[in-house]
């Protein structure tokens, strides 16, 4: 585990610790009954593919450690309606409040503005938060590979499939997908971005993507800025993306989903 991600961990079970004594855990799977039923999220993704496009997770985000603020005019519900104007399949939604803040009200308003499942991106140590993410209308946790143990992952990777929910597993290398097939996720997200130097390069995907085996989905994170990058991907077989940063910029959010999501225009043969 890198020292950035240690000390993320560390702050995130503090912050769990608290959330504890202010909502047991009993209260919780008291609650699930009241929960928003699960919408579909690895459906959604399939369903997108099956019809020929590009399915796109696309993340609502303010800020990151590495980048600071992202979007001062910070909108969940409008972003969220501009993103299915655009075309995305499903949301993500950052809901760690010390390094990228984000909030539990994120999700909740941004799914509740639009029909889109939606991810409840966090750093997910416990089952409490597991628990806390259905609650919270979450259709999909992301385990981080990197964070957890074996152990750890598959309690949470269970406690999301009991709930409804499904779980995305993060990988950034040919280890910690080896531990997340073993896991069972049916998506496996393969974040290129170097968890030591943060540098970003697709050819992780390219590398780690003919390594997972036939019914899993590959979900490529990070590094897509243009349709360019996406039909890059394709080409290797990979048809899911979650993107936030590059969307998250753009003045028209729609219409930077819709250009992205837009095939490059056919090559002219030689003559």
């Amino acid at each position: 585990m890198s020292d950035a991600l240690a000390r993320i961990c560390a702050a995130k079970r503090a912050e769990i610790g608290r959330r504890k004594a202010a909502r047991p855990f009993a209260a919780l799977v008291a609650g699930l009954a009241e929960a928003p039923p699960p919408r579909g999220f690895a459906a959604a993704l399939d369903r997108t593919v099956a019809a020929g496009g590009a399915a796109l997770i696309a993340e609502i985000k303010k800020a990151s450690p590495s980048k600071g603020v992202i979007r001062a005019d910070f909108d969940p519900p409008a972003l969220a309606r501009a993103y299915q104007d655009g075309g995305a399949a499903c949301l993500s939604v950052l809901t760690d409040g010390p390094y990228f803040q984000g909030a539990d009200d994120h999700l909740v308003k941004a799914r509740g503005a639009v029909g889109l499942p939606t991810l409840r991106k966090d750093f997910m140590l416990d089952v409490y938060q597991v628990l806390e993410s259905r609650l919270l209308g979450a259709d999909c946790i992301l385990v981080i590979m990197a964070a957890v143990s074996d152990a750890v992952a598959t309690e949470l990777a269970d406690a999301a499939t009991a709930t409804g929910m499904d779980a995305l597993a993060e990988v950034h290398d040919a280890a910690e997908l080896e531990r997340a097939l073993r896991l069972g996720a049916g998506l496996i997200g393969i974040n290129n971005r170097d968890l030591k130097t943060l540098a970003v390069d697709l050819a992780t995907t390219e590398r780690l993507a003919p390594l997972v085996p036939a019914g899993r989905a590959v979900v490529c994170e990070s590094g897509i800025a243009d349709a360019g990058d996406i039909a890059r991907m394709r080409g290797h077989g990979v048809d899911r993306f979650l993107v936030g940063e590059s969307l998250m910029r753009q003045a028209d959010i729609a219409a930077a989903t819709r250009a992205l999501l837009a095939p490059p225009p056919a090559r002219r043969a030689a003559g």
